[in-house]
């Protein structure tokens, strides 16, 4: 449950996040400041980590670097675990090892979010696998 609270905001930053709510969220300024709120604070609480929109909608990645759930994933999946996993994931993505344990810190206070958006990914990766699997079949 959410809780009331009256802000004031200048006149032309009221104005832009009127007419950003209109244009991403449906019309709810109060979801928008919200939405935005909550990103400032975790970025405050995470240098080195954004918020992109994309297909999925929003979701934290590494300033011009690779999204979160990215890295964790690649983290997840490999052989290697300690240093070395810190290692080979700044040898694949091509970062200094302090921008792989970012996103680390990140997801030790977010992990349910990362969790989602890779259950989300390997769904969407396993449908278009069916999808090609039935393509293939249909024209054999």
């Amino acid at each position: 449950m959410s809780s009331p609270l009256s802000i004031r905001f200048d006149p032309a930053l009221l104005a832009r996040l009127r007419r950003r709510a209109e244009a991403e969220a449906g019309g709810s300024v109060s979801t928008l400041a919200q939405t935005l709120i909550d990103e400032g604070l975790r970025m405050a609480e995470h240098p080195g980590i954004v918020f992109k929109s994309g297909p999925s909608g929003r979701r934290a990645a590494l300033s011009n670097g690779p999204d979160v759930w990215e890295m964790i994933k690649f983290l997840h999946e490999i052989d290697e675990r300690g240093q070395a996993a810190v290692a080979a994931a700044a040898e694949v993505f091509g970062l200094p090892e302090a921008r792989v344990r970012t996103a680390m810190r990140y997801y030790t206070d977010y992990d349910a979010d990362i969790e989602g958006e890779i259950a989300l990914a390997d769904a969407e990766s396993a449908a278009a696998e069916a999808a090609w699997i039935t393509e293939q079949r249909l024209l054999a």
